[in-house]
Order: C-alpha cells, then structure tokens, then sequence
C-alpha cells in the first residue's frame, strides 16, 4: 500500500502544480475569465432593473408571458435576449408575444449595447418615446404591426448606425422628417399603412445605401421628387395608394438595379417614359394593356420572366413592325389570339412557361419569317394545323409539355433549316415526319413520352450534327438502322419503352462521344458485342429488360467513365467479369434476373463509389467475398435467389451506409452481422436460407458460445482486477508527467513538424498520402486552370480533377488566404487544431444524401477540399433548364426532398454535436443520374456547442436564410429547417418562390394549380396525395416563428409516410381554403 499512497500524493501534487503555476495555460484563462466577468457585472443591473421595470408595466398577458424573467438568473438566459461573448446585452426580439403595453417606462438609456429591437406584433400603443435615441449602438428596428401612433420621430435620426427600419402597419401620423436624410447606413425604410401625410422630402436623396423603399398606403401627396431617381441602389420602390401627382420622369430607368416598381392608386399623369425599357431587372405583375396596340413602330418586345396574368390582348396584332416577341414565363391565360397572324415581321416567338390554353391558331402558319417558336409548358391542345408546314425558315421549334394530339406536321424539315424539335411529353401520334429524314441540320430530337408508331429505321436519316436524340415511351418498330453508327455528335441515345427488335449493331462502337445509351425495356436480342467498349465516354448503359443473350464482355471494364450499368431481366450467361473494378467511377450496378454464374469477383470489392449493387435472381455460387464489406459507401445490396453458402463476413459490419439488404433464398448459415441495414431487414430478407440466425422478428437465435473453464475464468477475473488499476496509475503518471513536458516546452516548431514541406507548408488532413495528393490535383488542374472549373460561389471556386488513378473529384479551392490556416503563432496554431478537428469529423460523415468529403490540403499557396464529383450538376441547374426540368416529375421532386430531409435529419439528430449546415439552397443540393440528391458544401458549416446560441458572422444564401437571421445572429436546427422549406417550395413551383416565403397570406388567393410547376403535366389520384402532404410540409417549414417549425427528423418522418385520408381537392382550390382544411396554421 505504501507505493500506491506515494503515487497518489504525486498525482495530486501535479494536479495541484498544473492548476496554480503562472506559466501554465489554465491559471491565465481563468483570470481572463473573470476579467471579462467583472467588466460585463456593471450593466447586467441596470439592464435587469430597467428590464423588470417594464415587465410590471405591461398587461397581465404581457406580464404572464415574460414571467420566466427571473432576478436570480442572468438576464442573458432571458426569454428574447441574446447577448456577445462578453454576456452584454445586444439583442431584444419579443415578437409575437401580446405584451399589451407601451414603451413609455421602458428605459432605453440601459441598454448601450443594444444593436436589435424586434417587436413585431406585439400589442403595443401610444407613442415612440424620445430617449430611443439613446439606443446610440441600434442597427436594426422593427416595431411593425402594433398600434402605435403620433408622428414620425425626427429624433431616430440620431442613431447614425440604423440599417433597417420598420414601422409598418401602425397609426403613425405626421409628415416625414428630413432630418432622416442622416442615415447614412440605411438599406432598408418600411413606413407603409400608416397616416402619414404631406409630400416626401428631397432630403431622401442622400439615402445612398437605400435598397428598399416602402411607402405605399399613406396619405403622401405632391410630385415625386426627383432625388428620388438617383438612389441607384434601389431594388423594390412601393409608392402605391397615395395622392402623388405629377408625371413619371425619364431618370426613372437610371433605376437600373430595380425589380418592383409599385405606383398604382395614384393621381399620377402623362405617359410611361421609354426608358423605364432600361431596367432590366423589373418585375412586372398584372395583365397586358389593350393599349400596346397603340407601340406600332416597336420592333422588339420583352416582357418574359414577369408575373404577367390574363389574356394577350388582340391589339398585339397592330404591331406590324414586331420582330421578336418573348412572354415565356409568366402566367398568361387564354388563347393565342388570331391577331398574331398580322405579325408577318415577327423572327422569334416566345410563348412557353405560361397557361395558355385551345388550339394553335391556323393563322399562325403565315408568319413566313419566324425562325424561332416556342410554345412549350402551356396547356395547348387539338392537332397542328396544316399550315404550320409552311413555316420553312423555323431553326426551332419546341412544343413540349402540353395536350396536343394527332401527327407532327409532315413537312416541319421541308425548308432544310431544322436544327432542333423538342415536342415531348403530348399525345403525339402516328410516324415520324418523312421531312426529317434528310434534315441533316439537326442536333436536338426530343420526342418522347408520346404514341409514335412506324419502323425506326425507316424514320432516321443520317445527321451529322446531332448531339440528343431521345423517342423513349412511344410505340415505335423495327431494327436498330448501322447508320447510327454515323452520329459522331451524338452524347445521348435513349429508345427505352418501344417496340425495338433485332440485334445490337457493331456500328454503336463508334459513337465516340456518347454519354448515355439506353435501350431498356424492348424486344432485342442476340449477344453483347465487345465493340461497345469503344464508347470511352458513356456514363450509364442501360439494356435491362430485352432477350440478350451470351456472356458479358470483359472490355466493358475499359469504360473507366461508367457510372451507370444495368443488364437486368435477359438471357445472359457465364461469370460476372472481374474487369469491371476497372469502373472507378460506378455508382449502381444491375445484372439481376439472368442466368450468371460462378462465384462473385473479389474485384467488386474495388468499386468504391458504388452506391447500389443488384445481383439477384441469378446462379451465382460460392461464399461471399469479404471485400464486399469493403464498399463503404454501398447503400443498396440485393443477393436474393441465387446459391451462394457460408457465412456472411464480418467485413459487412463495417458496412455503415449500408440501408436496404436483401440475402434471401440462398444457402447461406451463421449470424448476421451487426449491422444497420441487417438489424432493420424484415424476415423476408433472409428468409429461405440454409442457417441463418439473429435478432430479425421470425429468425432463430444464434447459441450462446459455452466457456470451457469456469475456473480459468475466475482466475482471469482476477488477475484484471489486479493488473489493471496498477497499470492504469501507470499509464495516468505517464500521461500527467507528459503533459508537463510538451505544455512547459512546446514552442513554434510544434507547428512545423505537423507540417509536411512540399515548396512550403503543407497541411493535409486525408486517408491516405496527403502530399501525393496535393501534388496530384495541381497537376490534374494545371495549377487550378480556369478551364478545369465548373462553379464558383462566395467560399470558393470548384474545379473538376482526375487523379491518376482515374478517380474524379470536385475540388473546392476556399477563397481564404492559406496563411489563415497554416501558421506558427499560438493563435494560429490553436485554429488550425480546431480546423484540423472539424474536418476530421466532416470526413466521419457517411449517409446516402451527403456528399463524401474526401480530404483538405493546405500549403501557403493553396486551400482546398476535395469532395465527391457528381455528374448531373445542382437541383438549381436541373429547374432552370426547362428541358431537363420538363422530364423532372412530381415523384422525383418529392424523392430529392426526403433525400435532402434525411440528410439534415442525419446532421441535426445523429450527430453528436449536432452540425447546422446554414447554408441550404438549391445550388447546395447534387443530383446523380438517377436524381438522387446529395446536399453539399459544408464550406460554411459549424459544429453547434450546445450551450451556445450566438454566432457572429452570416453564412448562408439570401432568399434561403431564415428572416430571425436579420435581427439575431443565434444559429441553431429551426434555420436549416426553413431554408429547406424554401426548396421544397421551389421543386413544387419549379423557381424560387420570391415573395411568397415572406408569409402564408400571400398565397391565400391563389389557386393551388397556380403554384405548381407548369412545364409538368398536374398530379393526379395518389400523387396528389403526396403532394398536397408536401405541400403542407413545406409550409410548415416556412412558420416566421422557429419554434413553430417542425424539427428535420419530423420533416424526414412526414416524406417517409404516405397520408392517404386525403380529400380529393380540386386544382382550383384556393389555398386558403386549403390550408384551412387541413390545419395548417398561419
């Protein structure tokens, strides 16, 4: 006992050396500690004084509801306080709370530090005190929708920081003060709905910062200044219902950067100046005027991307001028109005993306000069009219996405000029015009999802600039023609979904720039010939579901590019070729439901981006292979029906991302592993096997393993019990004793021998070599060529590598200065270890909708993150490009929320600590080839301390961020939760909502099909069920008040789970009357 009391009474004595020497870190940061204690001491009084003062001043709702105010607890801990690090007071947002009050005993002269007063809604009356203006630090002010009045106090204007002031929605009287002319600062002045009256000062020129002005619904009168027209800043400029007179100026269009102009319900005179055509940016909402008729020399006329509704105006025929005409995408509703024949100068028309409705006019075909027409996601129907084969000078012609019906007109390539017929998604039928078989201008065919007949070969002409061929989902016939094998351009084939017979033609193999090749679900036979493997470009390769025949062959494994392969449901034979490893890049691998054979390649194992594995229904045998376990990021794996015997390896407990399993009727025995997706499989995933058992509901228990020596085990007990306090007080003096040594003696040269020296500091945080990779993405991106980038955004720029072993990433080259990481000072050296620690976890992160960070290298010339690369680019890219997002349905949208949701749920519940990615927004949402989303950058992502509320600096994307984070900068879930709300709105809209986020009333008089995405045809029966369940998710996610939203795992619950007592609502439904119905508070 007596070494054991002097090992004590030594620990304890370094314990006490470390807790009190002077040159040790601990006893320093206690004073600095306390330090910032004593200095933070002398306001919280008076702060809580003032505070409590105005409590007792209130309603007894008022009172009730702030009764969590406690002396006894630090007024930072305070309902709708938030405080700085150095616990001062910065921020009072009590909004929506009926305080039933005044202001007039809330002393404003406490608060010195104050720089947010958010009030919205809250009962409050009387007037503004005057001392506000003590709030000498205040930058933001909102004290909208109260019952406020008096006038408009000239005394805020002494607040020199106020960016942000609004007083909507009270009884404010007055004229207004011109003394506001002095906030410098300020962006943004909401004074709309009140009483205030006279004219607006001229001083309102000298707001410079000024991006929003509202001051519609008061009792303004008089001209509008001209000042007015200098604050080049302006975006949105309400000046509605007033009594304003005088005229619209020509400086309206120095206005360059505005999107609303608002100025209805005025006494405004004169006409519209020409040049309010020089704001670009406008956002024009009502319907067409008949009085357009009246602009006859106008050559061109550009009104698309608006919110224009109602009818195009016949007039528009009195334009005879009119060259290019664009209304796409607006809502416009009615016909095409006959008028248009009139427009016989008219080279580009534009009228997709709108609700027009009826048949295309037959006057339509006299408009000889038209090169371009654009018809496309309307609600068009009838047949074409003959007449449109005398438009022989059309390039384009797109028609997509509406209710036609009948043939496509015979002679669309009679004049020779066709370059590109989109007209998918109709009722289309009979053949393929006869003129287009010797269009060889063509580069762009799109005529699926329609009822095409007739024999394909017959069809097709040669075309030798033809990039996108796809007639999937029709009813055509016959072989595929060698001469496709003349399509040099071509970087997509798909004729899935027909009629197809014959053989696979040699000639395919020379398709040297093909991307996709899909020829699933037709009636081919015959064997997979080697020549496929020349196409050296192909992502995805889909021939599941036709009678091939034969083997496999091994030279597909050259595809180094292949992403994507499926062989499914034919006739093949032999063994699964171990060439296929070669496929770096495979993310989803079908060869089910053939007649393979042998035992599956070790090689699989290889294939480390693959993300789904489908082998069933086959012959395969064997035991499997433990490199299976070695797929980290497989997330689907089907075995089923096949022979294969032995034990599942162990190697498949370390199979984390692994979610969906299926092993059944095989001949396999033993325990099955310990893993996710097997302690979640139903019986029917393992059913009809040899041996199998485990914990699955309805499969029997493993047996317990028997101890041989029951007296050796006690020994053994023991002996541990000895042996491993002794050699724990060991290992503690050690480590006690170590620590010592490296905190007394550790100097800059700790930093440097972390570093790896390659031309300079290198940090590198990776799985493997860190230098060799860092020297391999410099080498891949020529020292980060502009040319090898493929996006760029406010952290960083992205640029697309292939290393040398022929793996692809996104590389993100951060913006930051590499010497803010890498670095040799204390503070430096502290930051990099918790840089170094966040990434580390980053890494750790593995679910099926996250995309895989790889590494972070860092020298003292670069900065970068290497991610996983994804072919198919952002969910923002797919919905702005009409084409792709036309084929993008309402199921898939619906799939790439619960991804995103899983996603988040993940970050936020299965986390520990949880992560707050803050910056979720379409352009952070990845889809692969089969729309899958991943959410990405994790650039501006933090680990959330649980006992921390504040951060002080804004990241994320306007128009996605969450409107607590303009008056406090607290970061927690319910942020991440409405930024998702806001994508989930845009996949059901198909654009960024805009306003509509800002509150559920503005969508009250709406109609529901007015909301939905109108390039795709509306849901019906069970997916309207699932959309209107989405629809009320989304809106839920968007509630002003945080806590009012639900959390991600609800969210990832409510997309998981089908509602089916769903009334049948009609599409006209308001979505007032809709959300009534279904609960959905306000």
């Amino acid at each position: 006992m007596a070494p054991l009391t002097i090992l004590l009474r030594v620990i304890l004595a370094l314990i006490f050396v470390l807790e009190t020497s002077p040159h040790l870190p601990f006893g320093d940061s206690t004073r600095t500690t306390n330090s910032h204690g004593t200095g933070s001491n002398r306001t919280v009084g008076g702060e809580m004084v003032a505070l409590l003062k105005w409590r007792s001043s209130l309603g007894r709702q008022g009172r009730s509801l702030l009764s969590s105010w406690d002396p006894s607890v630090p007024t930072c801990r305070w309902m709708g306080i938030s405080c700085d690090s150095y616990e001062r007071m910065v921020s009072l947002n009590l909004s929506y709370y009926n305080l039933d009050g005044t202001l007039q005993n809330l002393n404003f002269s406490s608060f010195p530090d104050l720089t947010t007063l958010v009030l919205v809604s809250t009962s409050l009356s009387g007037t503004i005190p005057p001392d506000i203006e003590n709030l000498s630090k205040l930058n933001y002010l909102d004290l909208s929708s109260n019952n406020l009045s008096g006038n408009i106090l000239s005394s805020i204007a002494n607040i020199a920081n106020l960016s942000h002031v609004d007083f909507m929605n009270n009884s404010l009287d007055g004229t207004l003060p011109k003394e506001y002319a002095a906030f410098r600062s300020l962006t943004f002045l909401q004074l709309s709905y009140n009483s205030i009256s006279g004219s607006i000062p001229g001083s309102v020129g000298n707001l410079t910062s000024l991006t929003g002005l509202y001051l519609n619904h008061n009792e303004l009168s008089g001209p509008i200044p001209p000042e007015v027209w200098v604050l080049t800043s302006l975006r949105d400029l309400y000046l509605s219902d007033n009594q304003l007179t005088g005229t619209i100026p020509p400086e309206v269009g120095k206005l360059t950067s505005l999107q609303r102009l608002v100025l209805n319900d005025n006494q405004l005179t004169g006409t519209i100046p020409s040049s309010i055509g020089n704001l670009s940016s406008l956002w024009l909402s009502g319907s067409i005027p008949d009085t357009i008729g009246n602009l006859s020399n106008f050559e061109f006329l550009y009104l698309y991307k608006n919110n224009l509704s109602g009818a195009i105006p016949q007039e528009i025929g009195n334009m005879p001028r009119l060259m290019h005409l664009q209304l796409h995408q607006n809502n416009l509703t009615g016909a095409i109005p006959d008028s248009i024949r009139k427009l016989g100068s008219l080279d580009v028309l534009f009228l997709g993306g709108n609700r027009l409705s009826g048949p295309i006019p037959s006057p339509m075909g006299n408009l000889s000069k038209l090169t371009i027409l654009d018809l496309s996601l309307n609600q068009l129907s009838g047949s074409l009219p003959v007449e449109m084969n005398n438009l022989t000078r059309v390039r384009i012609l797109q028609l997509p996405n509406n209710h036609f019906v009948g043939n496509l007109p015979p002679g669309v390539c009679r004049g020779g000029a066709l370059e590109r017929i989109i007209g998918h998604s109709n009722f289309f039928t009979g053949p393929i015009p006869r003129s287009m078989k010797n269009c060889s201008t063509l580069s762009r065919v799109r005529l699926e999802n329609n009822q095409l007949t007739g024999d394909i070969s017959h069809a097709v002409g040669i075309y030798p600039n033809l990039v996108y061929l796809d007639l999937s989902y029709n009813e055509l016939h016959g072989k595929l023609p060698a001469k496709f094998g003349l399509y040099n351009n071509l970087t997509l084939l798909r004729i899935s979904n027909n009629n197809i017979s014959g053989t696979l033609p040699l000639e395919l193999g020379n398709m040297k720039k093909l991307k996709v090749l899909d020829l699933s679900r037709n009636h081919l036979s015959g064997g997979i010939e080697r020549e496929l493997a020349n196409l050296q470009s192909l992502l995805g390769l889909s021939l599941d579901y036709n009678k091939l025949t034969g083997s496999i062959p091994p030279e597909v494994g050259t595809i180094s590019t292949l992403q994507s392969f499926s062989l499914s449901e034919n006739r093949l034979v032999g063994s699964i070729p171990k060439q296929l490893a070669n496929c770096i890049d495979m993310r989803s691998l079908n060869l089910s439901g053939n007649e393979l054979h042998d035992s599956i390649p070790v090689e699989i194992g290889k294939l480390q981006s693959l993300r789904s594995l489908d082998l069933s229904g086959n012959s395969l045998t064997g035991e499997l292979p433990e490199q299976l376990g070695h797929l980290r990021n497989l997330e689907t794996l089907n075995l089923s029906h096949n022979m294969f015997s032995g034990d599942i390896p162990s190697t498949f407990n370390n199979m984390e991302s692994l979610t969906t399993v299926n092993v059944s009727y095989n001949q396999l025995e033993g325990p099955i592993p310990n893993s996710t997706a097997f302690r979640n499989a139903s019986i029917d995933t393992v059913r009809g096997n040899k041996g199998l058992c485990g914990e699955i509901v309805g499969l029997k228990p493993c047996p317990l393993k028997n101890h041989a020596n029951g007296r050796s085990e006690k020994g053994d007990k023991k002996l541990l019990v000895i042996l491993l306090p002794t050699i724990g007080l060991l290992l503690l003096f050690i480590i006690i004793f170590g620590l010592l040594y490296g905190m007394n003696f550790r100097t800059k040269r700790n930093a440097e021998n972390e570093l790896v020296s390659t031309n300079g500091n290198l940090l590198s945080i990776w799985s493997y070599d860190g230098r060799l990779v860092y020297e391999n993405i410099i080498e891949a991106t020529e020292g980060f060529d502009s040319k090898y980038c493929i996006g760029c955004g406010a952290y960083g720029s992205v640029y697309k590598a292939r290393l040398s072993s022929d793996q692809i990433v996104a590389v993100k080259k951060l913006h930051v200065s590499p010497h803010d990481i890498v670095g040799t000072t204390a503070t430096e050296i502290s930051r990099r270890k918790a840089f170094k620690s966040e990434v580390r976890a980053l890494i750790e992160i593995r679910h099926r909708n996250i995309v895989k960070l790889y590494g972070f290298c860092s020298s003292s010339r670069h900065s970068f993150l290497v991610y996983e690369y994804l072919e198919a680019g952002s969910l923002e890219g797919l919905l702005t490009d009409h084409e792709i997002a036309a084929g993008f349905g309402w199921l898939e949208r619906r799939n790439v929320a619960r991804g995103v949701a899983d996603a988040l749920c993940y970050l936020h519940h299965d986390c520990f600590p949880p992560i707050i990615h803050r910056d979720i927004s379409s352009k952070n949402i990845l889809l692969d080839v089969d729309y899958e989303a991943h959410v990405s950058d994790f650039g501006t992502a933090r680990f959330m301390k649980l006992d921390s509320s504040n951060w002080t600096s804004f990241a994320g994307t306007f128009g996605y961020a969450a409107p607590e984070l303009a008056y406090t900068m607290a970061i927690n879930e319910k942020c991440d939760v409405y930024s998702f709300g806001v994508v989930a709105l845009e996949l059901i809209m198909g654009r960024h909502p805009g306003d509509l986020i800002s509150s559920i009333r503005n969508v009250y008089h709406m109609q529901l099909k007015e909301i939905l995405d109108q390039r795709i045809p509306y849901p019906r029966d069970e997916i309207m069920v699932d959309l209107i369940s989405f629809l009320d998710l989304a809106f839920s996610c968007l509630s002003y008040r945080p806590e009012s939203r639900p959390s991600m795992k609800q969210v990832s619950q409510g997309l998981s789970t089908q509602r089916p007592n769903v009334l049948d609502y009609s599409l006209e439904i308001k979505l007032g009357e809709l959300f009534n119905s279904r609960g959905l508070v306000s």
